[in-house]
């Protein structure tokens, strides 16, 4: 109720998208102030602004929200072993497209244990929804360490996993410097130094963690900084020549082949990322879910990895059995 009056602005508003009378819900929102005794809502002007005290609430009752989602998830799950749901964060270096099609093997698994069991209560792998999100740098840890994730797939691999948590490495990224080849930077051989790297835009995808401290990767100190929202809308700007940036190999390289971006080495010589997937490890009786174990054991193959990482070099490999 409260988080629809912040959205829409105004006790009319969110009555309309609540399917209430304005005048109920005003009388709800007052029985909520009173019960807490403090002001929720600044009502001196024609919108409804939540005060400081509703901001937090607001904050806390979503939080609250989502604990009460996983312990109902937990309940569940200690009746039939199946989770409701399964969260999944999916950094922007990730292929989603190999996840897509990781899912669509786990929907095939849903659909033959529908088949082969009439009986819905008795909790087969088709009561299990998935939900993907995509995050980026920290974002993806924080994801997972706030609840709002079950598994993470492409977290950065220098940080180390809180206790909770646990990971496995999922592989190395190449990334490599790219420009449009109308850009400044486009010509040239030799690596560019740093001080003339400063005198240009960089492009950088903003990092999604809203609690943990953000990180930046390849940024210089008083650089200009074009910051946008996905790897793609990254991998556009540097097409159109709004500045210079690092790029995952597997996703610049179509790019490069057909002469929309040129690589450029640096001074700073190569840059490898090594990424890792990581879940929130459950102990005691309850234990991991059959979902969550399904995806773990599904990304102990290399031949999956491979994939998540660099989709055209897993479809190369495919016939050929790779090793771990």
């Amino acid at each position: 109720m409260v988080d629809t009056i912040a959205r829409t602005g105004s006790f009319a508003a969110a009555a309309r998208a609540l399917g209430k009378v304005p005048s109920a819900l005003t009388y709800n929102v007052r029985q909520l102030e009173e019960a807490l005794d403090v002001l929720l809502f600044d009502r001196s002007s024609r919108q409804a602004q939540l005060t400081a005290a509703g901001t937090e609430l607001l904050t806390e009752g979503r939080r609250l929200l989502q604990e009460v989602g996983a312990v109902a998830n937990r309940v569940r799950r200690v009746a039939c072993g199946w989770e409701t749901q399964l969260s999944i964060s999916v950094d922007e270096v990730v292929s989603v497209t190999t996840v897509l099609e990781i899912a669509a093997d786990f929907y095939a698994l849903r659909a033959q244990d529908t088949a082969e069991d009439d009986d819905p209560s008795t909790g087969s792998g088709s009561t299990t929804r998935l939900k993907l999100r995509t995050d980026v740098l920290t974002g993806t840890w924080e994801a997972l360490t706030s609840g709002q994730a079950d598994l993470a797939i492409g977290v950065t691999g220098h940080l180390v996993p809180p206790p909770g948590l646990e990971a496995r490495p999922l592989g190395q990224v190449r990334f490599v410097y790219c420009v449009a080849p109308h850009h400044p930077l486009a010509g040239g051989n030799s690596p560019i130094e740093d001080a003339l790297l400063v005198a240009h835009r960089a492009v950088a995808v903003a990092d999604t963690a809203q609690r943990l401290a953000p990180t930046t990767v390849n940024l210089l100190p008083g650089q200009d900084v074009l910051t946008v929202p996905t790897m793609r809308a990254k991998l556009e700007a540097l097409r159109l020549g709004l500045g210079g940036g690092y790029l995952p190999e597997p996703l610049a390289r179509p790019l490069i082949d057909v002469g929309q971006l040129v690589p450029r080495a640096t001074a700073r010589g190569e840059h490898l990322e090594a990424l890792s997937y990581a879940w929130r490890a459950e102990h005691g009786p309850i234990g991991l879910g059959r979902a969550l174990q399904w995806w773990l054991q599904r990304l102990e193959s290399a031949q999956t990895r491979l994939g998540l990482l660099d989709r055209q070099a897993a479809l190369r490999g495919a016939s050929q059995p790779i090793t771990a």
